[in-house]
C-alpha cells in the first residue's frame, strides 16, 4: 500500500477524489507511536504507522482509498492513570472528526482498560469486533438552491423534537423509514409542522452517542442520546438508507426538505461531555488519545474526573485542541450540513475555564469573533450540576437562553401559588430584569413550559406525581414531584369536570406561550395532548411511552386546531412578537392608555403598586397597543397593528371583568380557553361588539383575549 506523509490540517479523514488524508492530534504519543488502521468488510485489520507529526498532530495521506472505508486509530503511550495518562493501544479508537460512525458497543470487557473483577487489573484485550468504527464519507451533495431561511428570532416559534419519537408511529410515513431523518423529511411531517406555524424544529441530539451497556443489560436504552462521542458524525441509528456514510447524504436531504419549507434545522448539541463516564467508563475515543488533554481532571488526583455535568466527566475547556475540536464542530455542522443553529445542552459548564462559570471564557470569546457560528442562532440552556451553575439571564449578548425563571413562574401562575402576579407579568412581557442589563431585548428569552426534561403538557396538568417506575430506578430520578394542581384526585379519569378542566389549563398554558414577548417553544407531541403516563423521565424509553401517538381523538383534534390558531395568532400580529421590551423596559409600568402598554385590575382600573404584591391577587388584564408600536418593521416601515386586552383569571372561581375607561370602541371576542376548546371565536353571538365599561366573564383558570381591529371606528 502506497504510503504518503500527508498534512496536519484539516483534522480527521479528508476525502479529496484521489485518496484520504488521515490527521489525528495526540500531545501524550510520540511520532510513529500512532496506528492508522484500515478495517475491510471482513473485519480484518491492516496498521499502518503513522510516521510524520506537525504541532501534536499525527498525519499521513494514502492514495487511491474511497468513501466507505472503515478505519480507527491505536496510540502507543503511557498508561499512567495517577498521572492522567491512559493510552491502551488494545482499544481501536474513534476518530475524534469522523464524520459517520458505523456500529454501536456491545458492552463486552474488552471495552475497558481495567478488569470487571479487579478495576485495578490492566487490560489490554484487543476491542476491535466490540467498538464503533469511523468511516471515510464522500462531502459532495448537490444542495441545489439550498438557503438558511434566517428567520429573525421575533418571529420564530421553536419546536423540539426527537428525530425517532415524533414520526416512529405516524401511519402515513412509510413504515422502514420511520423514526429516521428521511422521515422528518416525509411530506405529512412537514406538512404539520407548516400548518401548526413553528419555524424552527429543534433536535434532540443527533451528534454520533453511544448506547449504555447498563441500560442495554436492563431492556433499556439512551433513548435521548445526551451521550455523545462523535460531533461531526450523524447518529447512525436514525438512518433509513444506512450507516457507511449514508447517513450523511441522508441528513442533508433532511436539511434541504424542511429549508424548502422555510423551517430552521437547530441542533441540541453536546459539548461539555462525552460518552466515556468516569475513571470506570470504556476507551472508545478521547481517554485512550489524550486523556488529560482532553478532559478536565481532579487538581490533586488525576486518576479522577472533575465533573459538573453529572455524567462522568467534563471536556478542558482551557485547552486549545479541545476549543478547536468543538468551533471546528459548529462550523462542520453550519457549513457543510446547513444547520442554522445550536442549543447548548449545560452550557454553564462551556464557561468553566477553571472552577468558576465565567463570561469572560475562552469559549465564548471564540465564537464572538467567529464570522460562521457567531451568525446562527445560539441557544444556551444556561445551567450545569456544578457549583454556582444556574446562570439564568447572565450569557453573553449574543446569545439567548432557556429562560428556567419563565417556565417555573407560569407553572406557578397557573397553579394559583399566591404572590406570583408581579413576576408573571415580569416574565410574559420578555423578562426585562434578566436581559436588559446586558443590551439584550426580550428575543434572548426562549420561553417555554414544558421540554424533553419533564412531564409532557398533559402530563402536567394532570399529576401530581410522578410515575417512573418504568425506569428501574425506584422513582428517584427525575423530578422530585410536580406539586398540587388541585384539579381533583389523580385517576378519576371518569370525571367531567376534572378532563374540562385539564385540558383548558393545556390551552391556558399554550396560550400565555405563544402570546408573551421573546421566543416561544414548543415540545412535540404537546399540541396533540401527548401523555408519557406521568413518566417525567423517559431518557431510558424507546418505546410507545416516549413517541408520539398519531391516533387522534376528538380531544386531541381539538387542542391541535387551538394551538394552531394560537400560533397564527401571534404570527399575524406583532403585538405579540416584540423586537424590543414594551414600554422600553419592565413590562409592568402602567403608561396609560395611550402608551404601548397598560396593567389593569378586573375592576378596569390601573393596578398600583400595592395590587401586584397582594398574596390572593390572581388575576390581571394586560392592554397591547397595536396603534403605539414605535419600532419600525426589519424594512423600516412603521408598524400599525391591532390592539388587544388580554384577561388572565388563575382564580378557582369566574370574574367578571370590566373592559377599561379611556379606550376605543370596537372591542370584539378573539379566544376564550374557558369557552373555545378550538381557538373559533365561538362567543361573538355571545358577546356583541364591547364599548368602555362593558363586563365580560372570565371562567376560573381561563384567558379571554379581545382585539380592536386597527380600522374600527374611533
Amino acid at each position: 500500500m502506497q504510503v504518503w506523509p500527508g498534512h496536519s490540517y484539516p483534522l480527521g479523514a479528508t476525502y479529496d477524489g484521489a485518496g484520504v488524508n488521515f490527521a489525528l492530534f495526540s500531545q501524550v504519543a510520540e511520532p510513529g507511536n500512532v496506528e492508522l488502521c484500515l478495517i475491510d468488510d471482513k473485519g480484518e485489520e491492516t496498521r499502518i504507522p503513522m510516521a510524520e507529526s506537525d504541532g501534536f498532530v499525527h498525519h499521513v495521506y494514502i492514495p487511491g482509498i474511497q468513501p466507505g472505508q472503515l478505519y480507527g486509530y491505536r496510540v502507543h503511550g503511557p498508561y499512567d492513570p495517577a498521572q492522567g495518562n491512559r493510552c491502551n493501544p488494545g482499544k481501536l479508537l474513534l476518530d475524534p472528526y469522523a464524520k459517520a460512525i458505523v456500529g454501536q458497543i456491545d458492552g463486552d470487557e474488552s471495552l475497558f482498560s481495567y478488569r470487571f473483577d479487579d478495576p485495578e487489573a490492566f487490560n489490554d484485550d484487543d476491542s476491535l469486533g466490540h467498538t464503533m468504527l469511523s468511516v471515510v464519507v464522500n462531502p459532495f451533495f448537490d444542495w441545489g438552491n439550498d438557503r438558511h431561511p434566517k428567520t429573525e428570532y421575533h418571529d420564530s416559534v421553536i419546536y423540539e423534537a426527537h428525530v425517532k419519537g415524533l414520526t416512529q408511529t405516524h401511519p402515513d410515513i412509510p413504515e422502514e423509514i420511520r423514526g429516521t431523518y428521511a422521515a422528518i423529511a416525509h411530506p405529512v411531517m412537514i406538512d404539520h409542522l407548516t400548518s401548526l406555524g413553528v419555524t424552527a424544529i429543534e433536535l434532540m441530539p443527533v451528534h454520533q452517542f453511544v448506547q449504555d451497556p447498563h441500560l442495554n443489560a436492563k431492556g433499556l436504552s439512551n433513548y435521548w442520546g445526551y451521550n455523545t462521542i462523535g460531533f461531526f458524525a450523524p447518529h447512525n441509528a436514525y438512518s433509513a438508507t444506512g450507516q457507511n456514510g449514508q447517513q450523511v447524504q441522508e441528513f442533508k436531504a433532511m436539511v434541504r426538505s424542511l429549508h424548502e419549507a422555510n423551517i430552521e434545522v437547530i441542533l441540541d448539541v453536546v459539548y461539555n461531555h462525552t460518552a466515556e463516564g468516569n475513571h470506570l467508563g470504556p476507551t472508545l475515543c478521547f481517554r485512550g488519545i489524550d486523556n488529560k488533554n482532553y478532559y478536565r481532571l481532579v487538581d490533586d488526583d488525576m486518576a479522577y474526573y472533575f465533573d459538573t455535568t453529572g455524567t462522568g466527566n467534563s471536556l478542558l475547556m482551557r485547552q486549545p485542541h479541545v476549543l478547536q475540536l468543538i468551533m471546528d464542530s459548529l462550523r462542520y455542522w453550519v457549513t457543510e450540513m446547513h444547520v442554522d443553529g445550536f442549543r447548548f445542552d449545560l452550557a454553564s459548564s462551556l464557561a468553566r475555564q477553571f472552577h468558576e462559570v465565567s463570561r469572560l471564557s475562552a469559549f465564548f470569546d471564540l465564537v464572538q469573533q467567529d464570522p460562521i457560528v457567531s451568525q446562527v442562532k445560539l441557544i444556551a440552556e444556561p445551567w450545569d450540576v456544578g457549583d454556582g451553575g444556574y446562570q439564568v439571564g447572565n450569557f453573553p449578548p449574543l446569545w439567548t437562553e432557556w429562560n428556567g425563571k419563565y417556565r417555573d413562574t407560569v407553572r406557578d401562575f397557573w397553579r394559583g401559588e399566591p404572590a406570583t402576579l408581579a413576576e408573571f407579568a415580569s416574565r410574559i412581557t420578555g423578562s426585562s430584569d434578566l436581559y436588559e442589563h446586558s443590551g439584550r431585548k426580550p428575543i434572548a428569552s426562549i420561553n417555554f413550559v414544558v421540554a424533553h426534561d419533564g412531564f409532557t403538557l398533559r402530563d402536567l396538568v394532570s399529576y401530581n406525581e410522578k410515575h417512573n417506575e418504568a425506569n428501574g430506578e425506584g422513582g428517584a430520578d427525575g423530578e422530585s414531584h410536580n406539586r398540587s394542581w388541585n384539579c381533583g384526585a389523580e385517576g378519576e379519569t371518569d370525571d367531567a369536570a376534572i378532563i374540562a378542566l385539564r385540558a383548558r389549563q393545556e390551552r391556558n398554558f399554550l396560550t400565555t406561550l405563544l402570546l408573551s414577548q421573546g421566543v416561544p417553544m414548543i415540545a412535540h407531541g404537546d399540541e396533540l395532548g401527548r401523555t408519557q403516563g406521568g413518566n417525567n423521565n423517559v431518557y431510558c424509553q424507546d418505546n410507545e411511552t416516549a413517541w408520539v401517538d398519531w391516533s387522534l381523538g376528538d380531544t386531541q383534534k381539538e387542542l391541535l386546531t387551538f394551538a394552531r390558531r394560537v400560533v397564527a395568532l401571534r404570527r399575524d400580529h406583532v403585538v405579540f412578537h416584540r423586537r424590543r421590551f414594551l414600554g422600553g423596559g419592565d413590562g409592568r409600568v402602567a403608561e396609560g392608555a395611550l402608551g404601548e402598554i397598560a396593567w389593569y385590575q378586573p375592576t378596569g382600573e390601573h393596578m398600583a403598586d400595592e395590587d401586584w404584591v397582594k398574596a390572593h391577587a390572581r388575576s390581571v388584564m394586560v392592554f397591547l397597543n397595536g396603534e403605539a408600536i414605535a419600532e419600525p418593521d426589519t424594512r423600516g416601515e412603521k408598524v400599525v397593528d391591532d390592539s388587544f386586552l388580554v384577561a388572565f383569571n388563575a382564580h378557582d372561581d369566574k370574574i367578571a371583568f370590566t373592559l377599561p375607561e379611556g379606550h376605543r370602541e370596537g372591542w370584539v371576542m378573539e379566544l376564550d380557553t374557558g369557552r373555545d376548546r378550538t381557538g373559533l371565536a365561538v362567543s361573538v353571538d355571545d358577546l356583541p361588539t364591547m364599548v368602555p365599561g362593558d363586563e365580560f366573564s372570565v371562567a376560573a383558570r381561563s384567558v379571554v383575549v379581545l382585539r380592536r381591529p386597527r380600522d374600527a371606528a374611533a
